[in-house]
């Protein structure tokens, strides 16, 4: 089994500018996290997009959408900010009954040392080569069906709906 991994951005791949006191995208980290977590797993990586979820349009949308679809591999995780990313897995979801697809991101950049993106993807990983076909959200340890599930800004994590 392969894995196809679509990196979209979010705070995943961020890095910190120290003279500006910003956050910005260089390239993607997921290479060295794999190799961090020693991942003996058959993994297919595509960078798709380097973007902020709250700067994520339509267009793009359709252009993970259209990756998914295309792509032969039926076991997808797609790296993605953590603000819109019920937003792409609703759009992911009304589309594609015949794969497993799992997205996951980060609170915290994973250049800042205490991240939680490292658990993320080990977990995500784990996830979509058992879960069976559907859309779902990994983080924290959690997945959740996209259509159970918000992100509850108030304690910075994502949680069932009720």
């Amino acid at each position: 089994m392969t894995i196809k991994i679509f990196i979209t951005g979010g705070t995943f791949d961020k890095e910190y500018n120290e003279l500006e006191g910003k956050l910005f995208f260089k390239d993607t980290h997921l290479h060295e996290m794999l190799a961090r977590g020693r991942c003996r797993l058959k993994i297919d990586i595509r960078t798709l997009m380097m973007v902020d979820s709250c700067d994520m349009t339509t267009s793009d949308r359709k252009i993970i959408l259209a990756n998914c679809k295309k792509t032969p591999e039926d076991r997808i995780l797609i790296t993605h900010g953590t603000d819109k990313m019920v937003e792409t897995a609703k759009i992911l979801a009304r589309s594609i009954k015949d794969k497993t697809i799992v997205l996951t991101g980060a609170m915290i950049p994973f250049r800042f040392g205490s991240s939680d993106g490292l658990f993320n993807l080990g977990s995500s990983l784990a996830f979509v080569q058992t879960l069976p076909y559907g859309v779902y959200i990994s983080m924290n340890g959690r997945y959740f069906r996209w259509d159970n599930v918000r992100k509850n800004r108030q304690i910075g994590e994502f949680e069932v709906i009720r």
